[in-house]
């Protein structure tokens, strides 16, 4: 005699779930699942920090070494200060996309300054593993690079962005696009480019004003720091004024 087949419930049917038909389903999930763990975590709002994965604490990094411990520095200035602050939840956590180079340093000073901080990763074909330094409790894993962007910007209230490559450039011009159009508020969000040489060397911002493919109050979205102790200055500044009223 055949035994009966045993149905499954929908959510319970990893087939389907893997399915085309399910990727709505998938979509919302990584919508949903990281709101709850923000929210469990009492998780405010955030300060991302972008930058090239390439950037190594070792002597063979090359140029971009510099950049991995002021990026470490900074974010453990940043993490000593918002620890401190008064109102409820966390406000101004270190978030990053949790892989090496600038991610891991941003990760690591806030560790170092006693902070939890946010590893947002993705699975991509070249696996990129999570960085140690990452609070266990607020490492993410996405699959859809639009939802990752989604959760790394929404939050953030600042956007550090170290020099980087093509995957810096991406996260970046998206953000200052997001500004310049409005769908961010300009007075809501904080957007750093932090190496100021680095930066006018690799975009001519100027040009692009020059040739009128923007306006001279897109220059104004960002600002430039060279120093962990500037960056620290100005972003203190702006971010005290947009704390919450208790």
């Amino acid at each position: 005699m055949k035994k009966p087949t045993i149905a499954l419930t929908a959510f319970d049917n990893k087939e389907f779930l893997l399915s085309p038909d399910a990727r709505p389903i998938r979509i919302l999930s990584e919508y949903l699942e990281p709101l709850s763990r923000l929210k469990a975590h009492k998780v405010n709002s955030t300060i991302l920090f972008f930058g090239s994965s390439r950037a190594t604490p070792g002597p063979k990094s090359g140029p971009l070494t510099r950049y991995y411990w002021d990026a470490e520095e900074l974010a453990y200035l940043l993490a000593g200060w918002a620890i401190k602050l008064k109102p409820k939840g966390k406000n101004y956590v270190i978030c990053t996309g949790a892989g090496p180079g600038i991610m891991e340093a941003a990760n690591r000073g806030a560790r170092r300054a006693g902070g939890k901080s946010i590893g947002m990763n993705i699975s991509i074909s070249e696996t990129q593993s999570a960085n140690p330094f990452i609070s266990p409790e607020l490492s993410l894993l996405f699959h859809y690079f639009f939802m990752r962007k989604f959760w790394l910007i929404s939050p953030a209230k600042a956007v550090i962005a170290f020099p980087g490559g093509y995957g810096t450039f991406d996260e970046l011009f998206e953000t200052l696009t997001l500004v310049q159009t409005g769908k961010i508020d300009r007075k809501q969000l904080t957007v750093l480019l932090y190496g100021e040489e680095y930066w006018r060397k690799i975009v001519r911002f100027d040009a692009l004003l020059e040739h009128k493919a923007i306006v001279p109050e897109d220059l104004k979205i960002f600002s430039f720091a060279s120093t962990p102790r500037e960056a620290f200055r100005l972003l203190k500044q702006r971010l005290t004024a947009m704390l919450p009223k208790p």
